[in-house]
């Protein structure tokens, strides 16, 4: 709360820091999620407003994804790890396919509005097969 000589008392401080560090705490999370995020250092305002939009908007995925599913960050995070893409190869093609997605997964995918991904997600053929047809 700002008084009416424009001064911050200790609560506001104290708000406003708890307020950054749990949006600093959630970027960190997004960045593991396997997002390619590298350490960044800002110096230009542009910049710095740039890192704490980044910041807030990991917090508002992460809030909303909760509120869907009834669930903490962490368990819906837990969860969808386990739903990977795998290549392999087999008579010279390329394949790559999702896991097997659990009845938990699914539902937060549900929850979360988002379709389930394809079981054969590519195949690549060899590059003479191409050729030859």
């Amino acid at each position: 709360m700002i008084t009416n000589d424009d001064t911050l008392s200790t609560e506001d401080v104290a708000l406003g820091y708890k307020g950054g560090t749990i949006i600093e705490a959630c970027f960190r999370r997004m960045k593991q999620t396997g997002l390619e995020v590298r350490p960044m250092y800002h110096w230009s305002p542009r910049r710095i407003e740039a890192h704490v939009r980044l910041c807030v908007l990991a917090l508002q995925i992460q809030r909303s994804a909760e509120l869907r599913c009834g669930l903490p960050w962490a368990r819906i995070a837990h969860i969808l790890a386990g739903l990977k893409a795998v290549r392999y190869q087999i008579a010279g093609r390329t394949i790559v396919q999702r896991t097997k997605i659990s009845p938990e997964a699914a539902e937060i995918l549900k929850n979360l509005g988002i379709s389930k991904p394809k079981k054969l997600l590519t195949v690549i053929e060899p590059p003479q097969a191409k050729a030859a047809s």
